[in-house]
């Protein structure tokens, strides 16, 4: 798995840089593309993949729900562990 998408799947509570750029990528968008589809500019999208802002309130919310419905792995550390974790029993982290 590629670096940015490993950093994104280990969740913060928010989108970080690599996050939001590896969506736009896996979406195989361009920055306007992509703002156009949030409805925001350009510049917004640039100011979250090079680390000058994170999206934040509805538009880390819309993020989610894009990587939802386009396959994105992405997960935040609200997010439920992954189903196959609880049915085994995994303590993996637990000791």
């Amino acid at each position: 798995m590629d670096e940015r998408k490993d950093r994104a799947l280990k969740g913060s509570n928010s989108w970080d840089a690599g996050g939001v750029r590896s969506l736009r990528r896996h979406m195989r968008l361009t920055q306007q593309q992509m703002a156009q589809e949030l409805g925001t500019r350009q510049q917004t999208i640039s100011e979250w993949e090079t680390g000058l802002y994170r999206p934040r309130g509805t538009s880390r919310t819309l993020l989610k729900i894009i990587a939802e419905r386009v396959s994105f792995p992405y997960r935040t550390s609200t997010d439920e562990p992954p189903a196959a974790d609880a049915e085994n029993g995994s303590s993996e982290g637990q000791r």
